[in-house]
């Protein structure tokens, strides 16, 4: 390690898909290490057996990699490590600034009650340290022994945070079965792994004064601390299921760019002036923790949304075809053909997501189309019919598959049937894409080429009689 070098970690625990607040501690760690060519960790938490899964593991390392946040040195599994936190609570114990616990959940819990019926905050009295010279058969935890005074965190976002003591119960850090706890391990893995900024969400800032003292009672220097805001729903409780996906898979699956949801996140909780837009580049040469709020960040889907569309209008044409291809598959012949991008570059300005553009371009991509019931009664009625076949008689016999001799064409049926453009022009776009939403019906119409246009015409027709 060289000297000085920022070194910042994300720490997950696999419980579940890679969720969008974890996403964005992951992100503003990654630009602090990138912005100070430090290091980005990964590390795993797993100490809760219980809830903790594989699969979980891999969706989150899946989730990072998606969003292109790659980390330097991991991924570390606390799992892997009980050998280390062993040695550690030892020496603890040794040095008597931790001890044996024998109290029972019976015991506990009376003396809460007791406390609370005195008005005074429900925490363990201590008790077990006056035998702490004790040995015996009896179940036991081990609990750290928190000094009297106070301590500062000295928060980059918050500012300085003060927490008498007295507030702090000496916490258990190995369960009675032996296995070491959160804030413990915690403690132990960023010193050993040299973390010198602990970024993290606010709320892990009631454990920070707990983990200070541990940094101190093992001899450890004390890393810096910046506890991001809150994500909050738009009714500004906590972001939940219930206001819709919270995960960035569930985002990856709607089709949403990745950098898409880092610009998003990148705004929640931070800004530079009044720009909107950020490149990588321009995220890490700009992120500091000067600019990041002290309140919460609002999660907004129309915001989202919007930043997603922009790349929807200025991602290269190769962008936009790999990312609809994970909806449809598209034959080679088209992917490459010259219509492609014709269609994508037809449709890139109305299509707010991937998915989107996959439906709106599947009427090129694919050989047929499903006009729904719906559709179907609405606009190919029997008034449809005679218009329709006229137009496809003049159409057969054209040479020129141009746009302006297509218009002749359609002009002329028009004129020919006394209509105006919406009474033709709307069966056809549904005969030929089924969708009300594509480009103009003459670029459809070149796009497909003159036989697929005749053949959807045709198969329509025959539902007409």
């Amino acid at each position: 390690m060289k000297k000085d070098e920022v070194r910042v970690r994300f720490a997950p625990s696999p419980t579940g898909f890679l969720h969008i607040g974890g996403a964005r501690t992951a992100l503003f760690n990654y630009l602090y290490a990138k912005r100070h060519n430090g290091v980005f960790v990964l590390r795993v938490e797993d100490t809760d057996q219980a809830r903790s899964t594989q699969e979980a593991a891999e969706a989150i390392l899946d989730g990072l990699s998606w969003l292109g946040l790659s980390w330097d040195e991991g991924p570390f599994f606390q799992s892997e490590r009980y050998d280390l936190y062993k040695e550690y609570i030892d020496q603890l114990v040794k040095e008597e600034k931790a001890y044996r616990c024998y109290c029972s959940p019976e015991t506990l819990e009376q003396m809460r009650e007791e406390l609370k019926a005195q008005k005074k905050k429900p925490m363990y009295d201590g008790r077990c340290f006056s035998r702490r010279h004790e040995k015996n058969d009896q179940p036991f935890v081990i609990r750290f022994r928190v000094p009297q005074g106070q301590t500062t965190v000295h928060d980059l976002v918050k500012g300085d945070v003060t927490v008498d003591h007295k507030e702090i119960e000496d916490l258990v850090i190995a369960r009675s079965d032996g296995t070491p706890t959160y804030n413990f391990v915690v403690v132990v893995d960023d010193a050993v792994m040299k973390i010198t900024h602990v970024i993290r969400g606010d709320d892990h800032l009631n454990n920070t004064p707990k983990q200070i003292l541990m940094y101190q009672a093992l001899g450890f220097d004390v890393p810096q601390f910046a506890h991001l805001p809150l994500i909050l729903g738009q009714d500004k409780t906590r972001l939940s299921k219930r206001h819709g996906a919270t995960s960035v898979q569930m985002y990856r699956d709607m089709g949403y760019f990745p950098h898409a949801i880092l610009n998003f996140l990148v705004r929640l909780g931070w800004s530079h002036k009044d720009q909107e837009i950020f490149s990588m580049a321009e995220m890490i040469e700009k992120f500091d923790f000067d600019a990041v709020g002290k309140s919460p960040g609002v999660f907004n889907p129309e915001k989202l949304l919007w930043i997603n569309q922009h790349y929807m209008k200025h991602n290269s044409l190769e962008e936009l075809v790999s990312g609809i291809e994970q909806y449809i598959e598209i034959p080679a012949s088209r992917k490459n053909a010259p219509e492609m991008k014709k269609v994508i570059d037809a449709l890139r300005d109305r299509a707010k997501t991937l998915d989107e553009l996959a439906k709106l371009s599947s009427f090129y991509i694919q050989d047929e189309v499903v006009i729904s019931k719906e559709d179907q009664l609405k606009f190919l009625t029997s008034d449809t019919k005679e218009p329709m076949q006229t137009f496809l008689q003049k159409i057969q016999s054209l040479n020129d598959w141009q746009h302006d001799a297509l218009e002749k064409i359609f002009q002329e049926t028009l004129t020919d049937h006394q209509l105006k453009f919406k009474s033709l022009g709307q069966p056809l776009r549904i005969i030929l894409t089924a969708s009300q939403f594509s480009p103009g019906i003459y670029d459809i119409l070149e796009i497909l080429g003159k036989d697929r246009s005749i053949s959807r015409i045709q198969k329509a027709l025959q539902t007409l009689y």
